[in-house]
């Protein structure tokens, strides 16, 4: 079996997700849409402190782009992408949705079964259905407004709300973009879903598919690591890597430091991968990003323990509300507490922080033109640094030496 040194794992896994590769000059749809399909799935997520999270993970491994653009992209009601729960709520490839007709129906089942809320509710749920049909695509707020002018039923905003969600999640409405981040709600045939949606690909078959797509977008990863980045269970996952291993797509390895309980952690890579080189690259890292939303591998593969302390009350806060981890070729380095204050036009720096063992200055100078170029590309100006963190001196030094 071969081995892996953690160093040789730290560059295979970041050159997988796209970090190996030096900014483009320019960037359109075709670069956005190249780094989307190496992902494989992009992360949503409502916070907006800096910048909304599906943002990041693009300006990390491309550089400036334009935000809007990629709004396009993937909110298109009739694009290249839909979005469905493929991590959490996800944008994926609009062709890929049959895939996800196994854990749709999954959903469905298990709904019908052991929800009461669904049950009791069936009259709504009907009642939803039916007005995506008679108006057309909405929102949650829609439906209010059409319910209040029809003088119809309502059930208010939390339950409809409900409702919607679950038809989402089982497939019987799917997503029409969104509309100020917030949801469009459609039915398949709306949005050109309808043929896609028709189709079924049999649970194991999806399965190995998106297995195949995990190894190859994390470059290396243990059994829990590939389950759970299209959150698959691990018994399904270990038979299809089983599939993969006697078809020689994927071959066995073991990481140094990779071990529970004193034994190696099996580890799979795809046959033939190369290891970069080198990983030259420093990157602001959405807490949603792929090298990081798996907590317990960014410990593991860059000894890096993160948490996002958003919902933790500000006197118990380590590193800040919103701190992004910072990646500097191959390691994780340091955090950066950011915030656009648009109202002032400024990127504030609410704390920097080294790692245990870093050079504060080194990481500044690293960190420093990432951190205009942030501004920059959020439309604000100069880049306040606040007197919190180990390395909020040096950012703020750094930053004044242009």
């Amino acid at each position: 079996m071969d081995r892996l040194r953690s160093d040789q794992a730290r560059r295979l896994a970041l050159g997988a997700g796209g970090f190996a590769r030096p900014h483009p000059e320019t960037i359109g749809a075709r670069q956005l849409t190249a780094a989307l399909d190496r992902l494989a799935v992009l992360q949503l997520d409502s916070v907006n402190v800096f910048a909304r999270s599906h943002y990041l993970p693009l300006f990390a491994r491309l550089g400036s782009y334009d935000p809007a653009l990629l709004d396009r992209l993937i909110f298109h009601a009739r694009g290249r992408y839909t979005e469905y729960w493929a991590h959490e709520a996800a944008i994926i490839r609009r062709d890929d949705w049959p895939l996800w007709h196994w854990k749709r129906e999954a959903l469905r089942e298990k709904e019908n079964r052991s929800n009461a809320w669904v049950r009791d509710n069936a009259a709504m749920l009907s009642w939803l259905l039916g007005e995506l049909a008679a108006v057309g695509p909405m929102t949650v707020g829609d439906v209010e407004h059409e319910a209040t002018a029809r003088r119809g039923p309502w059930w208010g905003w939390s339950d409809v709300k409900i409702g919607l969600e679950h038809l989402f999640a089982v497939g019987d409405v799917v997503s029409g973009g969104r509309r100020g981040f917030s949801r469009v709600y459609a039915l398949p045939e709306q949005v050109g879903l309808g043929e896609l949606h028709a189709q079924r690909v049999a649970r194991d078959d999806a399965q190995l598919e998106l297995v195949r797509r995990s190894v190859r977008a994390l470059g290396v990863g243990t059994i829990g690591d590939i389950a759970d980045y299209h959150r698959l269970k691990i018994a399904p996952t270990k038979d299809a890597l089983r599939a993969l291993l006697d078809a020689g797509e994927v071959v066995q390895v073991e990481v140094e430091g990779w071990v529970r309980g004193g034994r190696p952690l099996p580890a799979f890579m795809p046959s033939g991968a190369r290891i970069p080189r080198r990983i030259e690259s420093t990157a602001l890292l959405s807490p949603f990003d792929p090298v990081v939303w798996n907590r317990e591998r960014a410990l593991r593969m860059f000894g890096f323990p993160y948490r996002i302390e958003i919902y933790t009350p500000a006197a118990h806060r380590q590193y800040g509300y919103y701190s992004l981890p910072v990646l500097v070729d191959d390691a994780l380095l340091g955090r950066i507490d950011l915030k656009s204050d648009r109202q002032a036009g400024v990127l504030r720096v609410q704390s920097a922080w080294a790692e245990p063992g870093v050079s504060a200055g080194a990481l500044a100078e690293r960190i420093a033109p990432v951190l205009r170029r942030a501004s920059a590309w959020q439309g604000l100006g100069e880049v306040l640094v606040a007197d919190r963190g180990t390395a909020a001196a040096a950012v703020r030094e750094a930053l004044r030496g242009r």
